[in-house]
């Protein structure tokens, strides 16, 4: 048998690969929508430089900033990318018992919201990838949500072609794409820039219930006689009695923000398979 060792070679192969102690959060398949689990970092900002020229904001569909050249462009929202739409239309019961319509407010009378960038322009990244293609913006600034004209040319709108980045980093010997960002699409602190500072704000908040957590949430969880469970917050206090506090920020049993700023490597409790580590447990409790 062979020692040789296997490596992975293609991109796919190099996406998918676990390295030695990585938890499984750390893949990008592990990633929401729009961060990741635990707010590590930021993923949305990954797609703020995708086309040359121009730079969006990483939650909408309008222009931050331009190079030289486009900086008309700033202040203007992108509406279509190679005829593919990156706005939708919102749409929704108006009141308790009506049917769904359009719905629009005074700020947003064409009802339209900005669609999550990696599935607006997956497609686009996919098939035009160092190709100049015609993006759709406002003819003017618009710092509210605009829907798309009925039809073109119209004066409202403009069509300029931009050219669309590659995500990923290239090999300087082969050529071939690398499982690393490309600098030009996120430079050093641009995936963590939009997160809360200090960082225990967002650590706190973003539970199980919330979304995916990387932390702890319910633990020292036990069967009951009912066929229920009972356990407790990770960020409760004190364990006994055994019951999960439901958190509303404000409840004295567990610990709160002004606790983690000051003293987060003291409260927070080291958890293994589920149950706190034994040198934060009292060694007459029987056995736990």
């Amino acid at each position: 048998m062979s020692d040789e060792r296997i490596d992975p070679m293609n991109l796919t192969a190099q996406l998918h690969y676990s390295a030695a102690g990585n938890p499984p959060s750390t893949l990008p398949e592990s990633a929401i929508s729009n961060a990741y689990p635990g707010l590590e970092f930021d993923i949305r900002n990954i797609w703020r430089r995708l086309l040359v020229g121009i730079e969006l904001h990483e939650a909408d569909n309008y222009v931050v900033s331009a190079d030289a050249g486009h900086e008309r462009l700033v202040g203007r929202r992108l509406l279509t990318v190679a005829d593919h739409d990156v706005i939708g239309g919102l749409v929704g019961p108006t009141r308790p018992g009506a049917g769904s319509g359009p719905l629009t407010t005074p700020t947003n009378p064409d009802g339209v919201t900005m669609l999550e960038w990696s599935n607006s322009l997956a497609d686009v990244l996919a098939r035009h990838v160092g190709q100049a293609v015609p993006c759709l913006f406002t003819s003017g600034p618009a710092p509210n949500p605009v829907g798309k004209p009925a039809k073109l040319p119209d004066p409202g709108f403009e069509v300029v072609e931009l050219e669309v980045r590659p995500l990923f980093a290239t090999s300087a010997e082969t050529g071939d794409p690398l499982a690393v960002i490309a600098e030009e699409m996120a430079g050093p602190g641009d995936l963590t820039r939009g997160l809360c500072s200090p960082w225990q704000n967002d650590y706190r908040e973003c539970a199980c219930y919330y979304w995916a957590a990387s932390r702890p949430d319910y633990v020292n969880v036990e069967d009951t006689a009912a066929g229920t469970t009972t356990g407790n917050h990770w960020f409760a206090k004190d364990r006994e009695p055994r019951v999960y506090v439901l958190d509303n920020r404000f409840d004295s049993r567990l610990v709160s923000y002004d606790d983690l700023f000051q003293d987060w490597q003291g409260r927070l409790r080291f958890i293994v398979g589920g149950d706190d580590a034994p040198e934060h447990l009292d060694p007459e409790a029987d056995g736990r």
